[in-house]
């Protein structure tokens, strides 16, 4: 039996009559009848929400181009809306978590959790609401996982944004889904280009084709939503050293790099190159990410 959401605490009912039902919402097709939501309900009327999907099994470049993306977009001040699934959306919601920025996590289950899917992302939906976000679901707040529940899930991601990216995803993914979602909804797609060999880029490579918008970064979408973001001033020009800037502009290009790459890299002497990243890392700018291997703090 279900467990009504006016009996479970910290639940609260939105119907779709109820003036706290966000609008973007209300007006797509077949919109959910009702809402059943954990943590901070007004985020439903913010108009920053950004959509942020992909692989459940994400490579080392998708995870990289994630986190990248999703933290300049939640510093500009976006609202990252995502499914709460493993790989890619776990991901971006993390990512807008320690941005200090707000995400909302849409459920392909009900809420509480002793259902709530995945269950080893019940700690990360704790922490969403703890920071201020949003858990939600059309479902009442007991009803367990089911297959359907996911296509369904990804229209509401869509309907809450204005625009949707999709990072790295198969040809067979949801991610895809979400992205025809959010063409039906008159909504914007961004897709990340990916290498033509990887399975896991077929898919936003084969929206590129289809007419989605490519991006190289953050910054395509904040340009597109000028109205709503603001370009904070890049790290690199906030330092001022010339070796630093060059080393920032490479572990942000490139990712994690060991310190003797690096050096050939930038035709740098150990020495400067020492002094330059102990002064990186006394700023917080980079951090080790293993021994001599230096990447960028977010």
């Amino acid at each position: 039996m279900l467990v009504s959401s006016m009996r479970t605490p910290g639940v609260t009912h939105i119907a779709i009559t109820d003036a706290r039902y966000p609008e973007r919402l209300r007006h797509i097709s077949n919109p959910p009848r009702s809402l059943y939501c954990r943590g901070n309900t007004s985020l439903l009327a913010s108009d920053a929400c950004i959509g942020v999907v992909g692989s459940r099994i994400p490579t080392a470049y998708g995870k990289d181009v994630t986190h990248t993306i999703t933290t300049a977009l939640a510093h500009a001040g976006a609202v990252i809306v995502s499914g709460l699934a493993l790989g890619i959306d776990g991901i971006a919601h993390r990512a807008a978590l320690l941005a200090h920025a707000h995400t909302i996590a849409v459920v392909g289950s009900g809420i509480h959790e002793s259902v709530l899917y995945p269950q080893s992302h019940c700690s990360l939906a704790r922490e969403i609401v703890a920071a201020d976000g949003l858990i939600l679901s059309e479902y009442e707040p007991t009803t367990p996982a089911r297959d359907y529940m996911f296509p369904d899930r990804n229209r509401i991601i869509s309907g809450l944004s204005r625009g949707v990216i999709v990072t790295e995803a198969n040809e067979k993914s949801g991610a895809l889904i979400t992205a025809r979602c959010a063409v039906e909804q008159d909504r914007d797609v961004f897709a990340v280009p990916g290498s033509i060999l990887s399975p896991r880029s077929a898919g936003p490579n084969r929206l590129i084709r289809d007419g989605a918008t490519p991006i190289m970064g953050a910054e395509d979408v904040i340009h597109a939503y000028s109205d709503i973001f603001s370009l904070q001033p890049s790290r690199q020009a906030r330092i001022k050293d010339k070796l630093q800037q060059r080393i920032v502009a490479e572990l942000a290009t490139h990712g994690p790099q060991h310190i003797d790459h690096l050096a050939r890299t930038l035709t740098a002497s150990p020495s400067d190159l020492f002094v330059a990243l102990t002064h990186l890392a006394l700023a917080k700018h980079i951090i080790q990410s293993a021994p001599d291997t230096w990447r960028i703090i977010s």
